[in-house]
Parts: C-alpha cells; structure tokens; sequence
C-alpha cells in the first residue's frame, strides 16, 4: 500500500514513518510551516526523510497559521509546564491544525496515486486536541471519501489513535528508531526543556514503556512532579 506519511519530526510521527516503511510502500513525508515558533522539528523530519530514502516535502502555510492565533504554538503566549491532563495545556491548541494538514496530504497523495496518508495521532492526545479524537478521524475520512469520489480512494492509516503514547515508544523500539533522532518539545532550546507538556510525556512513555529514553532533558526529573500532580486533580 503506497502511503504517504504526516511528520512532525516527533517521536510518534517519525516511529510511524518507520512502522510504514516497514511494513507498506513509503512514498514520502511531509512536514508543515505552519507559522511555529521554532523550526527544529522539521530538522528532524528531514533527517527521518533521508534515513528512509523517501522525499520530503515542507508545506508553508504560515499565512494560515498567522489566522489561527492564540495558541502558546504560534503566539507571544508562554508554553506551560506540567501534564497534558491539566486544563492549562489546551493553551497549546491550534484550532483546526490537523483537519488543515490532513485535507492538503490527502490533496497530494490523491495527485500521486497514493492509497494512503498515515498521520500518528494517538489516545493520549484525546482529552485536549479534538482534531486527534477516534469521532474526528472516522469522519475526517468519511468526508474525503465523498470530497474525492469517482478521481481517487485515500485511506486515513493512524494505528496509534487509541494507543498511549508509551505503546509508540516500545513500537519504536521494536522498529529500532533512533529515538535522538526526534524532537518533540515545545520551547525549542538546545535540549528538550523537559517540562512542557510533550516533554512530561515523553520522558513518561519511555519509563511506562521501560524503554531507554536517550533524550538529554534540561530539568530530567520534573516529570515525576508533573505526572503526580495531574493524578491528584
């Protein structure tokens, strides 16, 4: 099945650029510009591109981000620290982002006869991000199912969607990903802040997972805090 991939340069996009790889026929990936704050992910998307053999292809729609304002992503807005659980995270939304991203792969996968456009949402991300929730996904495709009836037939792969983020990790694992390789925190320091809500839940994934985790984080143990506190909220 030729699959093109969504990738961030995360640990969960890139692990499942390798499970594709793998196990169909990768096309190529493609990362957005989507007016963040930092660019380092897509260092990493490239690199994940070039590791695979396969083209990559950043779309800028910075313009488009520029209109979806508010967000600690793309704003002058502080990035919170703590566990995705807690309601200070859903500063990070950026309304819409993956119904955009996904309408433009679909776009360019039907262009080049692909089967597929794989993108790596997962359960952990279900209580904040309603673009990554099972509902969105089942009517996200249902909706280009009509949008490209009788020019092409495009599945919508996301195998982690009800999967924690530590299942990616063992996955990755087993798929031999160079997990160094990825970037996955929000404030775009030299290393991973460690504190943000995607760095707490990285570095929990790869303790739940009991994978080694190779990341150098700024603060290593604040994750233990963060995970304790959304517990008791």
């Amino acid at each position: 099945m030729k699959t093109l991939v969504i990738c961030s340069g995360g640990l969960d996009s890139v692990t499942l650029a390798h499970k594709v790889a793998a196990e169909a026929e990768l096309t190529r990936l493609i990362s957005f510009d989507y007016g963040q704050r930092h660019k380092k992910e897509l260092d990493y998307a490239r690199r994940c591109a070039e590791r695979l053999g396969v083209p990559h292809n950043v779309i800028d729609i910075a313009n488009v981000g520029a209109l979806l304002s508010g967000s600690a992503l793309t704003d002058d807005v502080d990035v919170p620290d703590g566990h995705y659980e807690e309601e200070t995270m859903k500063v990070t939304v950026v309304p819409n982002r993956n119904a955009i991203m996904l309408a433009i792969a679909f776009g360019a996968a039907a262009a080049e006869n692909a089967d597929a456009v794989a993108a790596a949402v997962h359960g952990g991300d279900h209580f904040i991000y309603p673009d990554c929730r099972p509902a969105f996904i089942d009517s996200f495709e249902e909706m280009q199912r009509h949008a490209l009836d009788g020019y092409a037939a495009v599945k919508l792969y996301t195998p982690f969607v009800h999967l924690p983020k530590s299942d990616i990790a063992a996955e990755g694992s087993r798929l031999k990903v160079p997990f160094e390789e990825t970037w996955s925190c929000y404030k775009g320091y030299e290393h991973h802040c460690g504190r943000c809500g995607t760095c707490v839940e990285r570095r929990e994934a790869f303790h739940v997972a009991n994978v080694e985790d190779p990341t150098i984080y700024q603060d290593p143990d604040y994750w233990l805090e963060a995970v304790e506190k959304a517990k008791g909220a």
